[in-house]
């Protein structure tokens, strides 16, 4: 028989496999049903599969991968107005409680009780059907394809940073890592109107496409001291008494040294980027600078209908960052590809309908 909703599920650190999974219901009237047309591989994922845990979130029980993705809406809830079967929608994939104190603040990526895809215990997008909320399904505009939607996930966590950061015109920017978010925050800075957009890393080729992408300047990470590394980014590029605001997307602890020495007094740092759990910092140049120091986690309110705007309204373009598409059934080789950090960013194409038998025209 065909398979219903064939899903691709992580059972443990270095073990996949497909499921074929019964189709989810709709369990509110505010629910539509997505069938899942593309699906981006994020670092966090192929974390999960590598190690079978990020921090405190360890996989005890099978769950399927993926949260960036888009698709095509085939069942609506009896309440659901802003949505129809057929629309096409990028997919929020974390739902808060909405009740805590953090949700009403309108924070509620900070909510304790979120139901995240592919964290456990929840289960991801890989998938042929999933099911959300109707208000956090976003339309695209017929401008912008599924492709393009897949991609809206990892430009709202990049669209949260800069909004950390409170870049606005003129500002000059530093941005470590030129991984997929660290090339987002560029390209939102710069449509924020930031003058200077400066983009490390220790990957001359990924700072080659930076900054055919959206960086003004590049400048190649070595083995220095951060004050150093820090008094060259200035004099380089003729940041005068430091960088307005600098985001780091590498998770790397020079990075993070240099970032903080790199700022002007009064500036504005953003740690975006996850590595080790504890690390040696700053800390008097921190005080001595008055600086603002901010985390960023995933997006909040408002970053992926921003997200959505800035790609359709070509102020941020994304086609450049997709440089593979796998089959749904090769899902395994795209985590792979990340892992051995082969291109910017791989789509998973969704579950291929069966072919029709005997003139039946119905999809499996």
């Amino acid at each position: 028989m065909p398979e219903q909703n064939l899903s691709f599920v992580l059972e443990k650190a270095n073990s996949v496999r497909f499921e074929d999974r019964p189709i989810p219901t709709l369990q509110s009237p505010y629910d539509v049903l997505v069938n899942v047309k593309f699906t981006g591989i994020c670092g966090s994922d192929v974390h999960y599969w590598a190690h079978g845990e990020i921090g405190h979130f360890v996989v005890k029980e099978p769950m399927v991968l993926g949260h960036e993705s888009s698709g095509i809406v085939t069942a609506i809830g009896d309440n659901v107005k802003t949505l129809k079967a057929g629309d096409r929608v990028c997919m929020e994939p974390g739902v808060p409680c909405r009740r805590c104190n953090r949700c009403k603040e309108g924070k509620y990526n900070l909510c304790p009780d979120m139901a995240f895809a592919a964290t456990p215990p929840f289960d991801g997008t890989l998938a042929k059907y999933y099911i959300l909320p109707e208000d956090f399904c976003y339309k695209l505009p017929d401008e912008m394809s599924l492709e393009e939607g897949a991609v809206v996930e990892p430009l709202s966590v990049g669209v949260h940073i800069v909004r950390q950061a409170a870049v606005k015109p003129g500002d000059n920017i530093v941005v470590f890592g030129a991984g997929p978010v660290g090339l987002l925050c560029c390209a939102v800075a710069r449509a924020y109107g930031a003058s200077k957009i400066i983009s490390v890393d220790m990957n001359e080729e990924r700072l080659a496409f930076a900054e055919k992408y959206a960086a003004t300047q590049t400048v190649v990470a070595q083995k220095e001291s951060p004050q150093d590394a820090a008094a060259r980014i200035i004099s380089t590029c003729d940041l005068g008494m430091g960088a307005d605001a600098i985001i780091d997307a590498s998770g790397a602890e020079p990075c993070i040294q240099t970032a903080i020495h790199a700022l002007r007094v009064g500036g504005t740092y953003v740690q975006g980027g996850m590595g080790k759990s504890d690390i040696n910092f700053p800390i008097m140049a921190l005080c001595t600078k008055e600086l603002n120091v901010k985390g960023s986690f995933r997006y909040g309110s408002g970053d992926y209908s921003t997200a959505v705007q800035l790609i359709a309204s070509g102020r941020v373009s994304v086609k450049e960052l997709i440089t593979g598409k796998v089959k749904f059934k090769d899902a395994e080789n795209a985590f792979h590809d990340v892992q051995a950090s082969k291109g910017i960013k791989t789509l998973i194409e969704g579950v291929e309908d069966a072919p029709a038998v005997n003139g039946d025209s119905t999809a499996a």
